[in-house]
């Protein structure tokens, strides 16, 4: 009991050294050299760019949006492929048609998403780029 209580108190001590030690070494840290709160260069550290974040959204949606084009259409394509190979089955020729017509719906959704995207941003870019 004795000992344990020993070397919580040792911890403690030590662990309230690092913490005022730290302290000593952080105003360094705050000195002034003219930048702005040290932000100055981190476009060149992060190599990120110098794009207008509107710019970037848009970019990252066409993205998003064409990566969920490509997955309607081979969706499209695999309801295609199972029709072809339903070989007369009423069943499997209703699944296909179920993959083509999903595909279709998302292909819709999709492309009015972009048409709404895209004329969000392009009133967004108009009205605050004077």
């Amino acid at each position: 009991m004795m000992r344990s209580m020993k070397n919580a108190r040792s911890l403690l001590a030590i662990f309230i050294l690092l913490v005022m030690g730290s302290f000593f070494y952080s105003s360094a840290v705050l000195a002034d050299n003219g930048e702005l709160y040290g932000l100055s260069n981190v476009e060149i550290q992060t190599e990120l760019g110098d794009r207008d974040l509107k710019e970037t959204a848009g970019a990252l949606i066409n993205v998003v949006l064409g990566f969920l084009g490509i997955v309607a259409i081979v969706l499209i394509l695999v309801g295609g492929f199972k029709f072809m190979v339903a070989g007369g089955s009423d069943e499997k020729a209703k699944e296909a048609t179920g993959y083509i017509m999903s595909g279709i719906v998302g292909l819709i959704i999709i492309l009015s998403a972009y048409a709404i995207t895209r004329f969000v941003l392009t009133s967004l870019m108009a009205a605050t780029v004077e």
